[in-house]
């Protein structure tokens, strides 16, 4: 398996087309639904709470004309199946996650830490889903917990340096400097309150 290159997509209002109806399916539907993609599902058979979510469903098998206005595809279905997504996808250059398929895959969906507008991504190249979860777990114990004043403070140094036109080579040691202020600032807080 090549490197891949690490890429975060704006799915939002953006169609997705979700091959296949069973829980491998019915996992990767609430991540995209939660960044807003507008998803539809191609499946012979859709599980109940895919029907619930209220996306637009087409009971049948696929056909590559169900790529027609897609930006990405999930291929959650039978190898074969994945295997001919995956196939009309690449005459059309639409990336496909093929789920624990890395075979029929060009992008992969990855373990993914959200907190306060920071999103870390972990990926195996889909080898081994496994241990990308057991990253993913780690990592969120370990961020701190404040990633939202980093976050805050980041982009507020950001708009000045651009106003000034600091280079972007001198912005990560500044940036260092002024989560560092921050903590100082909090630790004197707290010595004058205790």
């Amino acid at each position: 398996m090549p490197d891949l290159i690490p890429l975060f997509l704006n799915l939002t209002g953006r169609r997705v087309l979700l091959v296949g109806g069973g829980p491998v399916a019915a996992s990767k539907l609430e991540p995209l639904l939660s960044v807003g993609a507008v998803v539809r599902v191609v499946a012979p058979e859709v599980r109940d709470e895919i029907v619930r979510s209220g996306v637009a469903i087409e009971r049948r098998g696929f056909v590559a004309d169900d790529l027609d206005d897609a930006w990405l595809v999930v291929a959650a279905a039978t190898s074969e199946v994945n295997r001919s997504v995956a196939a009309a996808a690449e005459a059309r250059r639409l990336f496909v996650n093929a789920v624990d398929d890395p075979e029929n895959a060009t992008a992969f969906l990855s373990g993914v830490v959200r907190r306060e507008g920071v999103t870390v991504a972990i990926s195996t190249k889909g080898e081994a889903p496994g241990l990308t979860s057991l990253l993913r777990e780690a990592l969120n114990d370990v961020l701190p917990e404040d990633l939202g004043t980093w976050m805050r403070e980041a982009r507020a140094q950001r708009e000045g340096w651009r106003r000034d036109g600091v280079p972007m080579g001198d912005r990560k040691p500044l940036l260092l400097q002024a989560l560092n202020r921050l903590y100082a600032a909090d630790a004197e807080s707290d010595r004058a309150s205790g």
